[in-house]
């Protein structure tokens, strides 16, 4: 099915059949789970169960950095949830926060007093989105200076580190939007969404879908400003697992946006970006100019969809403008082949399907001789 979904975009079909095939490992090394302890193993299994896309990336990094992040990352989540359950009262919230780090050296510590959560209205989005991502990026950018992986201004510039999580955590509640609202929560910015409707659940009303543009680009507009931190971050890494560790989720969250933005599907279902261009991302994002001029390919995109009836449409053109002024390059990606998009399509359609052919015969002759050798 995904292949069928690239057959109009022939890089990505490209990308996503070399990734199948084990181009992935370039990118993401295989870890070798056998060799890990019994704790490490225990660590990887529930950072699998917390987040699959976090684990994978994860992956990119060497391998005590990756360890290190591993376990940074768990212990975080453990607090984000427990800081995010509403049900717990702030006056035992708060001694569980301040204590948590002790609960680390009790193996047997668990809380069990968590309920349904009740709906949650964010008041305070720059100062939420600082500590449950900002604070992430500080974290891990002290990490990789303190590795010597990376030089010490990485770990102490804390704005740029700061920028790279709310980046992150920005572009996650903007696209999930209408998941949240069905789940009983709201991130969204009061003093934004309160210009447009009086309950942030009204934007999900067919009568409003114009207000509710509108204020999805404000916000994918208020997101933007962080890029010229991004790239002013990525540009600083020296190291190819960490810059591939860092690089790969902004870019994804960067066509995120693209994909968001002026797009009235984002209150009525999911938006995500295909599974090609995921892989495609992945693949290009190793560099760099690679990543200078997917920012851009993007920013592009952007521009163009921009609205002159959008309240916030001149805001929106003085950042991509002056993202624009970063050394961004003038020109796309170069395309592997030069040519026609039906032709290469076909070809990578009728590759896609030998291979599977040879892999299913591959694996009924070998079942036929283990069952012969039977």
């Amino acid at each position: 099915m995904e292949f069928v979904k690239c057959l109009g975009h022939p890089e990505e079909f490209y990308n996503l059949l070399r990734f199948r095939m084990g181009g992935w490992h370039k990118v993401i090394p295989k870890m070798d789970q056998d060799s890990l302890s019994s704790s490490l193993k225990t660590c990887y299994k529930y950072l699998h169960q917390t987040s699959r896309s976090f684990a994978a990336v994860i992956q990119a990094l060497d391998e005590e950095m990756r360890h290190a992040v591993c376990i940074f990352y768990l212990v975080l989540r453990a607090l984000d949830t427990l800081e995010d359950d509403m049900t717990i009262s702030v006056e035992k919230k708060v001694p569980l926060l301040h204590n948590f780090h002790s609960y680390l050296y009790e193996p047997d510590w668990r809380f069990m007093e968590s309920k349904e959560k009740d709906r949650q209205v964010l008041e305070d989005f720059p100062t939420y989105c600082h500590y449950v991502a900002g604070l992430v990026g500080i974290g891990l950018s002290r990490l990789f200076s303190a590795s010597e992986l990376e030089d010490p201004l990485v770990g102490e510039d804390t704005e740029c580190a700061n920028s790279m999580g709310l980046f992150l955590q920005k572009t996650n509640i903007i696209r999930d939007y209408l998941e949240d609202q069905q789940e009983g929560r709201e991130f969204w910015p009061q003093e934004v969404w309160s210009k447009y409707v009086k309950k942030l659940s009204d934007f999900a009303k067919p009568e409003n879908i114009d207000l509710a543009v509108q204020c999805l680009n404000e916000l994918i507009t208020n997101a933007l400003h962080h890029i010229p931190d991004v790239i002013t971050y990525l540009s600083r890494l020296r190291n190819q697992s960490v810059f591939n560790f860092c690089a790969i989720p902004q870019v994804m969250a960067i066509a995120t946006l693209a994909a968001c933005y002026n797009n009235q599907q984002v209150f009525k279902g999911v938006v995500k970006i295909r599974k090609g261009q995921a892989v495609t991302l992945m693949m290009d994002a190793t560099n760099m100019p690679a990543v200078k001029a997917i920012i851009y390919q993007y920013m592009e995109e952007i521009y163009h969809r921009i609205p002159n009836s959008d309240s916030s449409s001149s805001k929106t053109r003085q950042i991509i403008s002056t993202i624009r002024t970063q050394n961004l390059p003038s020109c796309q990606l170069i395309s592997r082949s030069h040519y026609s998009p039906i032709y290469l399509s076909f070809v990578m359609l009728l590759a896609a399907l030998s291979w599977q052919y040879l892999s299913t015969l591959s694996q009924v002759t070998e079942d036929y001789v283990q069952t012969g050798e039977h």
